[in-house]
């Protein structure tokens, strides 16, 4: 028996698309057969990731999208239908975490910014998304969300509260959306090595403190997200919904 990992003709969407663990997942989406909209705030750095992409005879599209902000969503979705008049895949990878430090002196506007996208974005992508995938008799969503979700990490409270808050999103939408067709799962990285984690890789005192947690005794590479969301987005990943795949070395195990 062959399984079926096949992408092709496939309509996706990737936020956070311009660099670290988006990035991999758009081209390792793009390299499978699926027509890539790779989203991020910054359009010149997704026109890259777009170029990429195509050089190596893959199909992209760039759009700027802040998934904070409700407006650049059901602009962007708007897009996607009038070109497609479908969506097959969402993956919410964007986020942010503007606080690195304790919760007592954490500010309301640090509180807001990092709910605004990393929950509230993933909640309103995912809403859109899935509206439009159930006019299509179904689709998957991908979260990525964290090992913080699970056990938080120090100094980064509120990033891992909507980690967690995410992990519980995923089951929501999976449990709701499964007569639709529409599967709905999360992979939790551990620490990985892009810019978003460069406070802790690039710090040799904290890396030093971190690195015995983990078995395999290394940080991540984002490529090594991609696996599990093109197994999740497949027709391998068929009867698979609500699941958290955890990805970080044995850190949690």
């Amino acid at each position: 028996m062959k399984i079926n990992f096949d992408l092709d003709n496939k309509i996706a969407i990737v936020t956070g698309a311009s660099r670290g663990i988006g990035q991999s997942i758009a081209k390792g989406l793009a390299a499978h057969g699926a027509t890539v909209f790779c989203t991020s705030r910054k359009i010149e750095d997704l026109n890259k990731v777009k170029d990429e992409i195509e050089s190596e005879g893959g199909k992209a599209h760039a759009i700027a999208c802040h998934i904070g902000k409700l407006d650049d969503i059901q602009n962007l979705f708007k897009a996607v239908e009038e070109r497609y008049g479908r969506l097959d895949i969402l993956v919410n990878n964007a986020a942010t975490n503007p606080y690195f430090g304790d919760v007592l002196h954490a500010t309301a506007d640090a509180w807001d910014k990092t709910i605004d996208v990393n929950f509230k974005g993933y909640f309103f992508m995912s809403q859109y998304a899935a509206n439009l995938m159930i006019k299509n008799k179904g689709g998957s969503i991908v979260n990525v969300a964290s090992i913080n979700g699970i056990r938080p990490a120090p100094f980064q409270g509120i990033y891992s509260m909507t980690k967690a808050g995410v992990i519980a999103m995923t089951k929501s939408f999976a449990k709701e959306l499964a007569p639709f067709n529409v599967r709905v799962n999360a992979i939790l990285p551990g620490l990985t090595d892009t810019k978003f984690s460069s406070v802790m890789t690039q710090n040799e005192e904290i890396l030093n403190l971190i690195l015995p947690t983990i078995p395999m005794k290394r940080v991540a590479n984002p490529d090594e997200m991609v696996g599990a969301v093109v197994y999740l987005v497949s027709d391998a990943a068929s009867y698979t919904t609500g699941a958290t795949i955890v990805i970080d070395g044995g850190a949690l195990a």
